[in-house]
């Protein structure tokens, strides 16, 4: 039988944002080829992410799409079987400083009408839900018990599984080296194996965004992002949510960390100056900032012990949003690219949105989220709370 050559939409990137692209545009019933460069799916961002979902942001389209994220995530078991490990343990931004706790509660007008289930708590509520916080200067915090956690390998291979199922095609070792046009028009993509024909291409590639971008003659400003993370030996059971300090501290512009149900803490920071490119070593300079940002938060975990530290890169844009949609330049050239390290929560979301637009089926929200992060946007504003 000869190979199919033929699809509907090709994609670059098997991660946490073209897996799900490709399981819905197949539910859809549409010919998907997904075009991975390295061996499996979710082998490079995604198996790097902590597996935060939040809803929380200060950007409309953000909250609006990882809301859609989070009622497919926490109902994926119930649909479809499989254990992704979602968990509703919440999202709690902690406020020691007047200046952070001016802007939670600002944001809160926002988030509330996206039907957000988030409100803020004063300093004595926040320590009923997490009762080992560091109580000294604790002026309360924002909390959001909806949003959770999840596996985002598990995830990605559930997404996998089932894009597979209904019909997706998936090619690893595969890199995408050429995209042709026609007229304007996306006609082709080239591998190092062979070449395709499709109507739609859409980039998710990550932190390669910009390279599979150059191929198509459109410039993209994503840059990699150097970011680490870690992660503690299992303890008692203690507190659920994502804590969240976005105090800038010498060495990181903010902190947060959670329990996993396994009673391992795993923490993460926002290096500060940032470190661009495709930087994935570990360094010896992330645990002693990341240790006494936890300590303070927490000083009871000052004796635990860490297993190790992992160092991944986050796809940034200028203004901390991603770029999603059309392009103006070529028609057929789809972005899903420059999610600046949320990939995870906002793949799902994402995934639906591209989808319905391939497929003519946006709602308002939707079109309204594509206006806004469209690729040739002014860069005025900026993610609060990243």
């Amino acid at each position: 039988m000869t190979p199919q050559s033929s699809y509907d939409v090709i994609i670059a990137g098997a991660g946490s944002i073209g897996t799900p692209t490709a399981f819905y545009l197949a539910q859809a019933g549409l010919r998907v080829l997904v075009l991975e460069a390295l061996p499996s799916v979710g082998q490079a961002s995604n198996k790097h992410a902590i597996g935060g979902v939040r809803a929380t942001h200060s950007d409309a389209s953000k909250i609006y799409l990882c809301a859609e994220s989070i009622k497919i995530l926490s109902t994926w078991q119930e649909n479809f079987g499989d254990d992704i490990e979602w968990r509703a343990g919440g999202y709690c931004f902690v406020a020691y400083e007047q200046e952070v706790k001016n802007t939670l509660q600002d944001l809160l007008a926002c988030q509330k009408s996206f039907g957000l289930n988030i409100g803020w708590l004063e300093a004595e509520e926040i320590r009923t839900i997490i009762p080992d916080i560091q109580a000294e200067g604790l002026l309360g915090g924002t909390f959001s018990p909806e949003d959770g956690s999840a596996s985002p390998m598990k995830t990605n291979f559930a997404f996998y599984t089932q894009a597979r199922a209904a019909g997706a095609e998936f090619h690893f070792n595969e890199p995408v080296i050429a995209v042709g046009t026609n007229r304007g028009r996306i006609q082709s993509v080239t591998t190092s194996l062979g070449r395709y024909t499709c109507k739609y291409f859409v980039n998710a590639a990550g932190s390669w965004a910009s390279e599979i971008s150059a191929l198509v003659g459109v410039p993209l400003p994503v840059q990699p992002e150097a970011h680490e993370a870690g992660i503690t030996e299992p303890v008692s059971p203690m507190f659920s949510p994502m804590i969240v300090d976005i105090r800038p501290r010498e060495g990181s512009s903010n902190f947060y960390f959670y329990q996993h149900p396994t009673g391992k803490i795993i923490f993460c920071l926002t290096p500060s100056p940032q470190i661009l490119g495709n930087r994935c070593l570990d360094t010896s300079d992330f645990l002693p900032l990341a240790s006494q940002r936890l300590i303070d938060l927490m000083p009871k975990l000052r004796n635990l012990r860490v297993r190790r530290t992992w160092r991944d890169t986050y796809p940034i844009t200028p203004d901390g949003l991603p770029f999603l949609g059309t392009s103006e330049a070529v028609e057929g050239y789809l972005l899903a690219a420059g999610v600046c390290g949320q990939g995870y929560m906002l793949g799902p979301g994402v995934g639906r949105l591209l989808t319905h637009l391939v497929t003519g089926q946006l709602n308002s929200s939707e079109q309204e989220c594509l206006r806004a992060l469209r690729l040739d946007r002014s860069f005025t504003s900026a993610e609060k709370l990243k």
